[in-house]
């Protein structure tokens, strides 16, 4: 392959790396994109999409086993684990070959292999070199572990135990964040015992306390256990299974461990340090503007530090293309991206915490309302508990939504908006939600606050 010459050079085909790729397309740049292994990433392909599938199929199971509350005569016959890696996978193709015909389509370069940065405005591929006017570093993440702790056999990242060919009959699931409390629904909902270990005081910690709490509750109803505020020490594995060893000399043992213990930067042997770019613990470092300390070099998703999420790379794919058109796009803080957990119960949020939110305005200041989604209609009907927790400023805007309860994933949209748009409850209170959904239950949190509660004391 000859030399290329484009206007933006991306660095990585995951989230952040295709959306700067489709976003500077339509503003009329020439774009190459390189991607050492398939354009979609860790989301399309070990992340986002197909634990997704996993849930939904969890869900499947638990609605067959649970259909005779309902009226429904239906019997849970077991999990066919091949029929679910095949569904899992015919999602994934699907949206892989719909993602290159729509990279195709917009006249985006995709360049396969690995590729290194050389210089402030050249990307190496092999023999190739493609040179840009802008270059986007967008090489993503990977699972982590702990030091000394060999990933192999019995002990998984959540990578392998996506295409588990089996059921575990008891699993250990190491951290108690998004990915290890995701897969332990799965695996219960499948019929698996799960015991998760949490160095930290609760299960999803970066969650507001009060879900928290409710959370736990939920986990330990369905039959999950859990460990917090304990370390993990050591784990060894045979043919029979494997044994963690925690601080204290305490033992716990399982078919599997899974390590989700969160994810690194992607950044070693990319060429990034040679080159000068303002790196920390493999982190690129970036100012509001995604901009690294060198002139026309950006950076985008997980490599930069603080929330890692698919759509937090999309919107800062699409940011730094603006911004190198010179559009001008707004900063979007990480505290007002949302976050939603995909477990049964799921968590949706947006916003301070009503810890953090006090720190920040005083106590006096901050104004909340939990409702209880007892008294909402759909959620009875769906069978679900939970809550949604709104944080209002006294006589401003609300600064934070926290919910939890099935299918509340789905009700995020509207309170990034009302967040990020410094929507105050009396703004909100007059639009009242179709009834009956779920919706109507963030409704009735806003008309509480505003002082004309409907449904709610």
């Amino acid at each position: 392959m000859s030399d290329i010459a484009v206007d933006l050079v991306v660095l990585g085909g995951g989230s952040g790396g295709y959306s700067a790729a489709l976003r500077a397309s339509q503003l009329g740049m020439s774009v190459a994109l390189v991607e050492k292994d398939k354009v979609g990433g860790t989301c399309l392909h070990v992340g986002c999409i197909p634990t997704k599938a996993l849930l939904h199929a969890a869900e499947v199971a638990d609605n067959a086993r649970d259909a005779a509350k309902f009226g429904v005569a239906a019997t849970l016959h077991g999990v066919d684990v091949a029929g679910v890696s095949a569904y899992r996978q015919g999602i994934i193709d699907s949206k892989f070959k719909g993602l290159q015909g729509l990279l195709k389509a917009r006249g985006i370069q995709t360049i396969d292999g690995y590729g290194t940065l050389t210089s402030a405005n050249t990307v190496q591929v092999g023999d190739t070199t493609i040179t840009g006017k802008n270059v986007v570093l967008a090489t993503g993440s990977y699972s982590k572990t702990i030091p000394g702790l060999e990933i192999g056999g019995r002990i998984l990242t959540s990578e392998q135990a996506l295409t588990l060919d089996y059921v575990p009959n008891k699993a250990i699931v190491l951290g108690g964040g998004v990915i290890g409390v995701e897969f332990s629904s799965v695996w219960r909902s499948w019929g698996s015992d799960v015991t998760i270990i949490e160095g930290l005081p609760r299960l999803v910690p970066n969650e507001d306390e009060s879900v928290s709490k409710q959370f736990e509750r939920a986990f330990r109803k369905r039959g999950i256990e859990f460990k917090t505020g304990v370390r993990f020490e050591s784990a060894t594995q045979d043919e029979h299974g494997v044994t963690v060893t925690l601080e204290g000399g305490e033992t716990v043992t399982g078919d599997v461990l899974l390590v989700a213990i969160g994810r690194g930067a992607a950044t070693a042997n990319c060429g990034f340090e040679n080159v000068g770019v303002t790196m920390d613990r493999g982190y690129v470092l970036t100012n509001e503007r995604l901009q690294t300390n060198i002139p026309g070099v950006y950076a985008v998703g997980d490599i930069v530090p603080g929330l890692q999420l698919a759509h937090r790379g999309y919107q800062h794919g699409i940011f730094v293309a603006e911004e190198i058109a010179g559009l001008n796009p707004i900063v979007v803080s990480d505290i007002n991206i949302p976050k939603v957990t995909y477990s049964e119960p799921e968590i949706a949020s947006v916003g301070l915490s009503e810890t953090k939110a006090k720190e920040q305005y005083g106590d006096a200041q901050i104004a909340t309302y939990d409702y209880n989604l007892a008294g909402n209609g759909k959620s009875h009907i769906l069978e679900t508990s939970g809550s949604i927790k709104v944080i209002r400023v006294v006589d401003g805007p609300v600064v934070g939504v926290h919910m939890i309860g099935a299918r509340v994933g789905e009700l995020i949209g509207e309170a990034q908006m009302i967040v990020n748009w410094e929507a105050h409850p009396e703004d909100i209170a007059p639009h009242l939600h179709a009834h009956p959904t779920q919706n109507e239950a963030l409704g009735e949190a806003f008309l509480a606050l505003a002082g004309k509660p409907l449904h709610a004391m």
